[in-house]
């Protein structure tokens, strides 16, 4: 298991480097998932929601320019929270949300990509996050009920209107990537990757040869190689860092285009997670961990 120690380290997400989201977005490559700032199992409104606040103000403290959510974190919970605690609409804060899932309760998630869900999804974002526009809109997973080229062909649509700037796509395949490609330009890709989850590795191939961001999911999976002595365990101690913070670290140093979002409620474990970027790993310490977690 990851531990977390008693830390608050003077970090920024800047030192992580910058990436040009479709060109024209320049963020810090460190951003914040905001999933986390929900009640349990991503349901209702947190316990204490100036708390919530509280971490969302404290991302800016630390050069965190890139924030992603979806209006199905709450659901609409997270968005509201974004928009009272840091007015994306002052144009130095890049918002990314998401559209395409539905909720019926704690833990429970079903697609839903139907173009009329997803233009009724977008006038609420927009609302919610007191933007006119939408910096980068992600369709949220393929909805296996729909022609993904409508789901898709709906963001194109809502990107030609002028609601939205950029368009991403989420838990795709290589195959998706390029059949959305030919509808709309994509910017980003979130999927679930880490360490020890490298499923997605060649839809990652994929972004860095066209220069399209990849937002990783779960980035703080780390399997058996967290065990006490393990791998992870040992690079950690030699950077003085943690396991999350070196899990972190790895993802940042394997892809320029990499842009990994750890969520987290606690302003503590937020303040650890941007130091990661500042540590640099060797070759050496990077082969290492890519080897043991094969």
């Amino acid at each position: 298991m990851i531990q977390w120690p008693a830390m608050a380290p003077d970090a920024s997400a800047a030192d992580a480097g910058t990436f040009a989201i479709g060109g024209d977005l320049t963020v810090n490559r460190m951003g914040y998932g905001a999933m986390r700032i929900t009640g349990e199992g991503v349901w209702g409104p947190p316990e204490d929601e100036d708390r919530a606040r509280g971490v969302l103000g404290r991302t800016r403290d630390l050069g965190v320019n890139f924030i992603d959510t979806a209006d199905s974190y709450g659901p609409e919970v997270s968005e509201r929270l974004i928009g009272e605690a840091l007015d994306p609409s002052g144009g130095e804060l890049v918002v990314g949300t998401k559209a395409g899932m539905l909720r019926d309760g704690p833990g429970q998630w079903r697609p839903n990509g139907r173009p009329e869900h997803l233009r009724e999804a977008c006038e609420g974002s927009l609302k919610r996050l007191g933007v006119e526009r939408i910096d980068l809109y992600q369709l949220h997973a393929v909805d296996s009920d729909v022609p993904y080229e409508e789901s898709v062909g709906a963001m194109a649509e809502l990107r030609s209107e002028g609601k939205v700037r950029h368009v991403g796509i989420s838990n795709v395949s290589v195959d998706q990537l390029a059949a959305a490609r030919r509808i709309v330009p994509v910017v980003t890709v979130q999927n679930r990757y880490s360490l020890t989850d490298r499923a997605s590795e060649d839809v990652l191939e994929a972004c860095e040869q066209d220069g399209i961001g990849f937002i990783p999911w779960f980035p703080l999976a780390a399997g058996s190689i967290a065990r006490p002595g393990g791998p992870l365990d040992q690079v950690a101690e030699e950077q003085d860092a943690t396991q999350a913070q070196i899990a972190l670290a790895w993802l940042l140093k394997r892809s320029e285009v990499m842009l990994p979002i750890p969520g987290t409620s606690s302003a503590e474990h937020l303040e650890e997670n941007v130091a990661a970027a500042g540590i640099e790993l060797s070759d050496e310490q990077f082969a290492s961990l890519a080897q043991a977690a094969a």
